[in-house]
């Protein structure tokens, strides 16, 4: 694990700067880098911008073809990689024939290129520029109340713009201290945040879950903790509820990759009194909602994909998210679900994620999807798709007891089937049209 400042990056990038320039570095270049959570992400970062280089974070869960596919699609000049990524590194610079010819349409301020999960189709490359990032920290620091007394534990990966601008770039641009770990493992955040004493933390539901069933959870301090921070997806209520009963408020950030990602945020006032809602839009953004889907449109927008110069999903200056969502009198939104996963059931519109989310509330439950899969009388129904937790045994008739208490019965899921894995990306989201097609 590492421990550093604002000061500690910069005396950092002074070192990586001089580094890409004996490469031969120039402005315009793109930099691939490839490797577990270390301080030299953010060096590098930093040095790219001093530059006017594109610096590239790559995903290692990606099979050396899946990043060679990215590296060309990108344009790398040079892929940067740890130790401990060096064999891969190596596959991918032979597979990519690095380096790639410059990719035209590079544009001053470009800062980073950032590549989405593509769970339904190729990945694309959201281009970042140096003003979008600021306007996304400050937008960060503002939700958050981050400041020179912030203690962040980051654990999430920093390859995603939620890992590395959510809190770790604005905890240092407000002066505070981060403590970063290569890898998340539970038992390590839990002896963290009680000896190092972490003010905050920015987790994912996954991550939620393996904490609140770890053996010292109930015995951990957590009183340092002024809050800690969710997104990703829709958080299940089981796992705000485990966090708030310990008396650890837990805020939200919602956005995407595109989004850079501070979009909407509920802030640490408001946490214990609305669990689960994704908040109000964050500094500087505007949000609406057209048919329900989130359209989002401020300074911290990607310019657009890389090789795709009309997107549809940026025209007209508003990005259109694919993401449903509700807003209540308060002005508070709540997210849904994805659009391509609604399933309409006999003219009736059911999202999966709320029956994810109470399938997740079941101890026994380590992963759940909801995919809708055809009906002669109804069009499509819900059927639910369940990995166990190690060691525990589901009980289905105690899960459809609990849907019909809770649910409509059009919303009740028709069959329940038990697999010992979901299909998934690398990024870990869940293939829904491959689980559909097994599971039909």
């Amino acid at each position: 694990m590492f421990e550093f400042d604002a000061a500690a990056i910069e005396r950092a990038a002074d070192i990586e700067q001089a580094a890409l320039l004996r490469l031969g570095v120039h402005e315009g270049d793109s930099i691939g880098w490839l490797a577990h959570n270390q301080p030299r992400a953010l060096a590098l970062l930093r040095a790219c911008e001093r530059l006017g280089a594109r610096y590239v974070p790559l995903n290692g869960r990606l099979a050396a073809p899946e990043l060679a596919a990215i590296a060309r699609h990108a344009g790398l000049q040079h892929l940067l990689h740890d130790e401990a990524m060096a064999a891969l590194g190596a596959q991918v610079h032979s597979l990519a024939a690095l380096p790639q010819p410059r990719v035209p349409g590079h544009e001053p301020g470009d800062l980073m290129l950032v590549y989405t999960s593509g769970t339904t189709g190729q990945a694309k490359g959201a281009i970042h520029t140096a003003a979008a990032m600021s306007a996304n920290i400050a937008a960060a620091i503002d939700a958050q109340g981050l400041d020179a007394a912030t203690r962040t534990l980051a654990v999430l990966p920093l390859f995603h713009v939620g890992g590395l601008a959510i809190q770790v770039l604005p905890t240092l641009a407000a002066g505070g201290v981060v403590r970063l770990h290569e890898r998340f493992d539970a038992g390590a955040w839990l002896h963290d945040v009680a000896a190092w004493r972490a003010t905050t933390s920015l987790l994912v539901p996954a991550t939620m879950r393996a904490l609140t069933l770890h053996p010292r959870w109930a015995s951990t301090d957590l009183s340092s903790l002024a809050f800690v921070n969710s997104g990703s997806q829709i958080v299940p209520r089981a796992f705000i509820d485990a966090f708030h009963a310990r008396g650890v408020p837990v805020c939200q950030v919602y956005g995407a990759t595109e989004t850079g990602p501070v979009t909407l945020v509920l802030r640490p006032g408001e946490a214990m009194a609305h669990p689960g809602k994704a908040g109000r839009p964050a500094l500087g953004v505007e949000v609406k909602l057209v048919d329900g889907e989130v359209w989002v449109r401020g300074p911290n927008l990607a310019r657009g994909y890389h090789r795709e110069s009309d997107a549809p999903a940026f025209a007209g200056g508003w990005f259109r998210s694919g993401d449903l969502a509700q807003c209540d009198a308060e002005g508070l939104y709540e997210i849904v679900g994805r659009s391509k996963d609604l399933i309409i059931s006999g003219g009736e519109n059911i999202h999966p994620a709320e029956i994810e989310s109470l399938a997740l509330g079941d101890p026994a439950v380590a992963e759940a999807a909801v995919v809708g899969l055809p009906d002669a009388r109804w069009g499509e129904v819900p059927v639910l798709a369940l990995v166990a937790r190690p060691g525990a045994t589901l009980d289905l008739d105690r899960l459809h007891a609990l849907f019909e208490a809770r649910l409509a019965r059009f919303k009740q899921p028709r069959r329940i089937v038990v697999l010992a894995a979901l299909p998934k990306t690398a990024l870990g989201k869940v293939k829904k049209q491959a689980l559909a097609l097994h599971l039909a």
